[in-house]
């Protein structure tokens, strides 16, 4: 009996066609590319490569936070808030992974339904499956592709918060934690991993008892809080204008360094 040994080879056509897909901004070969991408497919590794650098300037924004702060909410607030400003717009949402089929247990349906049938708008859920960092492997590759595709803001949401969620930082710029108020000794036992994470500390449910006293001790470990209340849309304004700042800073730093 002789041993059969399978070559997956990849196919430089195929490839090169999914990637001229993608530049072209073609929906259905961005979600083919990234699902290559997240079963290691030789094409998928390739299309990836043959994606031009896109060197215009894109808004990356990660978004940490527990269970419960109103993660989701925030990102559904500043999806609605950038296409009023007419920019396309795609989330990643990373979740835990089912343990029966490895996808992600919140499916992006759940979410943002209001957005589903908008052009301009792509989302996506990614399951860590079992990756630690608080991304899915592959969630850095699905951002270069959404870039390529020509997306002008990509919201990347963690599965929750923690020292061990650092990965993010290596894939978005500007990295907003999201706290809620009254939690008491557990924003205590964060601010450690808020500090080392967040760029931009938000209160969400601004509206709740103990929101301003949230807000005064978290800004004694990070410069920049700002209260919201997502589902209304306060203080919305307050963050775009802190995002933009800290995006327009750290461009500033990178042009610094290149000349350096």
């Amino acid at each position: 009996m002789t041993n059969s040994v399978v070559t997956i080879t990849k196919s430089p056509g195929r490839a090169l066609a999914l990637a001229e897909q993608v530049r072209s901004g073609n929906v259905r070969a961005v979600s083919r590319l990234i699902t290559l991408l997240e079963s290691q497919d030789p094409d998928g590794i390739e299309g990836l490569r043959l994606l031009t650098p896109d060197t215009r300037p894109r808004i990356v924004i990660g978004v940490t936070g527990y269970p419960g702060a109103g993660k989701s909410t925030l990102i559904n607030a500043l999806l609605t808030a950038y296409r009023r400003q007419e920019m396309k717009v795609a989330v990643l949402a990373v979740d835990v992974s089912s343990a029966m089929t490895g996808g992600a247990l919140l499916g992006d349906r759940i979410r943002m339904q209001e957005h589903v049938l908008d052009s301009g708008v792509y989302i996506r859920s990614m399951a860590t499956r079992g990756h630690h960092g608080g991304l899915a492997r592959t969630t850095d590759a699905a951002r270069l592709v959404l870039e390529a595709a020509g997306y002008d803001v990509v919201l990347i949401e963690t599965v929750g918060v923690g020292q061990n969620e650092a990965d993010i930082m290596k894939s978005a710029p500007t990295v907003i934690a999201v706290v809620a108020p009254g939690l008491g000794d557990e924003v205590q036992a964060m601010k450690a991993g808020l500090l080392e994470l967040a760029h931009i500390i938000v209160v969400n449910k601004g509206d709740h008892p103990g929101a301003d006293k949230t807000v005064r001790d978290l800004r004694e470990w990070c410069p920049t809080v700002i209260a919201t209340v997502a589902t209304t849309g306060e203080g919305l304004s307050e963050l775009l204008a802190a995002i933009a700042a800290h995006q327009r800073m750290r461009s500033m730093a990178d042009s610094h360094q290149r000349f350096e």
